[in-house]
């Protein structure tokens, strides 16, 4: 989220002006404008100058990744901010800010970080950063749209892999400015984000990165074997240069801070009791003495009784009364920026409140003047300006405060409006997720159409979150096996138990033509293998190919029982299998990729049983097309 120095200007977080009288050895002396955070900040320009220096030098890039952690509140924001003053000069700074109501839309955080930094070249200087991947990896960030619905799905693996790459392309093509990736709110980064920085900070043979990498976030769970974004963050912390806490501010930090923004008459009682109420923390603080300006208290003991209750204005309850104080008009335009999140623009927000333009604006200004909200300025040049929570605190407690029902209402209005904006289903199904179901098939088929589009740019668990909510709404009789199908393909390989008991279900229901229903039963008898049950994988191929009539989809279930016979450690009939299996393949042309797989598995199958080499060349010859394997044969 944003600075809090952004919340308020007379008030500055944690931050003290050089002033007559203020010893440099002081406790209030400051570190570049901050109170209390100069070995955390000396940190940072330490990396900084190491990075340009290296660039400078002419040598390796010398990077790394610096991780800042401390409670909501606690001043980590306005510490990426410092770093990114400090650095904007001499690097290529690029930020990215985690939501929590945004967790589930795919490399969010890395269109953020990226997108900004490709604007800045030409059409074809771009396609050369994506080193001939700009097909697979411009849809994941934005900047061209997904595959049509019968392309292939992207390789997860790949994708990440790809990204991993072209940042490193663009750190070498900006390395007269290296790169600073400055991450905040990282807890409430998206898996696929999180997934690419750990694959850049970790494929390093020398250990060296070429960029900064700096995360921020909040203390994750202790709980071992964890797994998920706590688990990645906690792996990209083990690998970083250095693991900074941030501690509340001291008793005399919280009295200067008071002295500078209310006067030096601010007494010892009055500061003691501010620190009291706030426990140090930074944003609070700042929060606080906003309220003791506003209402024009006399900073001294005898308004000292008052800060507890001001205090609890500042977060939980307390905030969500002032906001209602402020009327039903901006507490409306609130609830819906907190549904909306990174969606709010005027236009948008005009759509869901229903409001005229110049009702949102007038709302606008008297939230900003709350100091609840503000402007966050477009970041590439085809984007819009938009307004945002000036904390995560204030987004957290504004989401949390609008009634369960007329949260879901705003949640599917947003996907329509969002879908007649024309933002395509992936970025509308973060809203159906949080609709009731209510048997719609438009939200059905708004969902399946959702997954296409995770699939399409490499983030299958999206696609799962998607299709299982789908059957959840549920789809119509004749719909619900090819839901489930979808829900099976999308779990294939990464959760084999899943994949099993949904293409089973499938399987069982009638809605599948013929050939669905032997991709699915390809699909399951795959998946069986993977979770190490070869001998049920033969079986279920087998059994199909005999109901399956003569043809391609009969070759294709049995060049799986085949294989999946063959992979066997001990099976009852191995030369028998061999035997059919060469009887069968024969008189076979490669006429096509079902002939082709199953002569390729008769070749493995004579190496393992110890062929003459030129004959089992001779069979994977066969399997070629112009000198190559065939283009889908896998």
């Amino acid at each position: 989220m944003p600075s809090e120095s952004e919340q308020s200007p007379p008030v500055r977080p944690f931050e003290t002006p050089a002033g007559p009288g203020r010893a440099a050895g002081s406790v209030a002396a400051q570190h570049d404008g901050l109170l209390e955070r100069g070995p955390e900040l000396a940190a940072a320009v330490h990396a900084v100058d190491e990075l340009v220096a290296a660039a400078t030098a002419g040598g390796p890039v010398h990077g790394g990744i610096l991780v800042y952690r401390g409670e909501p509140g606690i001043g980590k924001t306005a510490l990426l901010a410092e770093i990114r003053r400090t650095a904007q000069d001499r690097c290529t700074v690029l930020t990215a800010r985690g939501g929590e109501t945004l967790t589930s839309v795919p490399f969010h955080l890395t269109r953020q970080l990226l997108q900004p930094a490709l604007d800045g070249f030409g059409a074809e200087e771009v396609r050369q950063l994506f080193g001939g991947h700009f097909d697979l990896l411009a849809p994941a960030l934005g900047l061209a749209p997904p595959p049509p619905p019968s392309a292939a799905p992207a390789d997860p693996q790949g994708v990440r892999d790809g990204l991993a790459r072209l940042l490193d392309r663009l750190a070498e093509r900006l390395r007269d400015r290296p790169l600073v990736l400055l991450v905040d709110d990282a807890q409430w980064a998206d898996a696929e984000s999180l997934d690419w920085l750990d694959t850049f900070t970790r494929i390093r043979r020398d250990g060296r990165l070429p960029a900064l990498v700096v995360l921020a976030h909040r203390p994750l769970p202790t709980e071992p074997g964890g797994s998920g974004v706590p688990a990645t963050l906690a792996a990209i912390g083990d690998r970083a240069v250095l693991t900074l806490g941030l501690h509340a501010l001291t008793l005399a930090a919280t009295a200067a801070l008071a002295r500078d923004v209310l006067g030096g008459h601010a007494d010892e009682p009055f500061c003691h009791e501010l620190w009291t109420v706030t426990s140090g923390n930074p944003y609070e603080t700042v929060e606080l003495l906003a309220k003791v300006r506003d209402r024009m208290l006399e900073p001294t003991a005898g308004s000292a009784a008052l800060l507890r209750d001001l205090g609890a204005a500042a977060r939980g309850g307390g905030l969500v009364s002032r906001l209602e104080e402020l009327g039903s008009g901006p507490t409306r335009l609130a609830w819906a920026i907190a549904v909306l999140d990174s969606d709010s623009t005027p236009k948008l927000l005009a759509e869901l409140t229903g409001m005229p333009p110049s009702e949102v604006a007038e709302h606008t200004d008297r939230l900003r003047h709350a100091r609840i909200v503000q402007t966050r300025s477009a970041v590439t040049a085809s984007a819009t300006d938009r307004l945002e929570f000036s904390h995560p605190l204030i987004a957290t407690a504004v989401y949390g405060s609008v009634p369960p029902a007329f949260r879901t209402a705003l949640h599917g209005r947003a996907a329509w409006a969002l879908t007649a904006a024309g933002l395509g289903p992936a970025a509308v199904s973060r809203h159906l997720l949080e609709v009731h179901p209510d048997d719609d098939e438009d939200v059905v088929s708004q969902l399946r159409a959702a997954a296409v589009e995770h699939l399409a740019v490499g983030a299958p668990e999206a696609a799962r979150r998607c299709l299982g909510r789908a059957l959840a709404e549920p789809p119509r009789a004749e719909t619900y096996a090819r839901v489930l199908y979808e829900l099976g393909c999308a779990s294939l390989l990464t959760a084999p138990g899943a994949t099993v008991r949904h293409l089973r279900s499938a399987l069982e229901l009638p809605g599948l033509d013929d050939a669905l229903r032997i991709d699915a039963t390809h699909r399951l008898a795959q998946a069986l293998a993977h979770d190490n049950q070869l001998q049920e994988a033969a079986r279920t191929a087998g059994a199909a190919a005999t109901r399956t009539p003569p043809g391609t989809g009969r070759r294709r279930l049995q060049a799986a029982h085949f294989m999946f016979e063959g992979f066997q450690a001990a099976e009852e009939d191995g030369p028998g299998r061999s035997r059919r299996l060469a009887e069968l393949t024969e008189h076979f042309t490669c006429a096509d990729n079902s002939e082709r797989a199953l002569v390729a598995v008769r070749a493995f199958d004579g190496m393992m049983r110890g062929e003459p080499a030129d004959e089992i060349v001779r069979l994977c010859d066969r399997t070629l097309v112009d000198g190559v394997p065939a283009r889908g044969l896998g």
